[in-house]
């Protein structure tokens, strides 16, 4: 009787990449943290968080925001990255200059690809930056942002580019780029027509577009799009795919978004299924 063939070394088991999302929480779990972390699992990777603040808002609004000490954002973030590892970091709301500065700080000690998703007011128009944070995004945060994914009310905000079409939005994409992100993704999903993206570096241009969809409920598409994107880059997408499968991703996010509460409701992280990767 032939003896059994010799069993060969165990495999390793499979770590997922790791991103990490320093943001503010969403009681609703449309926005914010909670939509971060569904995206990273959606899309196969290991989502890990930082809060920053923390919101009481629900389909109809926020009513009302508490941002953290600054040591425990510090200590969370050193907790993670320090022991686990990231391979990327998105941040999203950070609420006020202290936090800012304190975020920036972190970032500029990590060896990782950035998303930032400078998040100055919620889908309903409740404000979640101070003005006097403004500069200190400008400042210490865009620098380090290997992609930055404002939409044109940030723009507005950030820079005084009013943008209402296609031309504008080139205006826009100079003017971020001037306060040092690598790349600058300006979200036109609040133009009329399709749904359209410009990624541009300064010299490539990437158009992205989709059809708009009849679907109101469309809460955390500015966190989800970010965190999709920080999603690809620690898979090793180059930044244009790192964008191109976070906004497929999403356009079928807010197709299968669904009612939830008396106001909007929130896109369907889960709309490719628990294979969805």
């Amino acid at each position: 009787m032939t003896p059994p063939a010799a069993a060969g070394p165990p495999r390793a088991p499979f770590v997922p990449p790791r991103v990490l999302t320093v943001a503010g929480s969403d009681s609703g779990g449309g926005a914010g943290i909670q939509a971060d972390l569904k995206t990273m699992l959606a899309l196969g990777t290991h989502g890990m968080s930082v809060i920053a603040a923390v919101t009481a808002q629900n389909s109809v609004g926020v009513q009302g925001f508490w941002e953290l000490p600054a040591d425990a954002v510090r200590a969370q973030y050193r907790s993670v990255v320090d022991d686990i590892g990231v391979q990327a970091v998105k941040t999203g709301m950070l609420a006020s200059a202290g936090l800012v500065e304190t975020v920036a700080g972190l970032l500029a000690t990590t060896e990782a690809p950035v998303v930032v998703d400078p998040v100055g007011v919620s889908k309903h128009g409740d404000s979640l930056l101070a003005d006097s944070a403004l500069d200190s995004v400008r400042r210490a945060l865009l620098p380090l942002a290997t992609v930055a994914t404002p939409n044109l009310d940030e723009v507005a905000q950030l820079t005084g580019v009013v943008a209402g079409d296609e031309t504008g939005m080139r205006r826009a994409a100079d003017a971020v780029l001037r306060f040092g992100p690598r790349w600058a993704l300006i979200k036109g999903g609040h133009l009329a027509g399709d749904a359209v993206d410009l990624l541009t570096d300064g010299t490539a241009e990437h158009w992205f577009r989709a059809p708009r969809l009849d679907n109101r409920h469309t809460h955390g598409t500015g966190c989800t799009l970010a965190s999709a994107i920080a999603a690809g880059l620690a898979k090793g997408l180059g930044v244009p795919a790192a964008v191109a499968a976070a906004k497929e991703y999403v356009t079928g996010a807010i197709a299968a978004g669904f009612p939830l509460g008396a106001g909007i409701g929130p896109v369907h992280h889960g709309w490719r299924g628990p294979a969805g990767h």
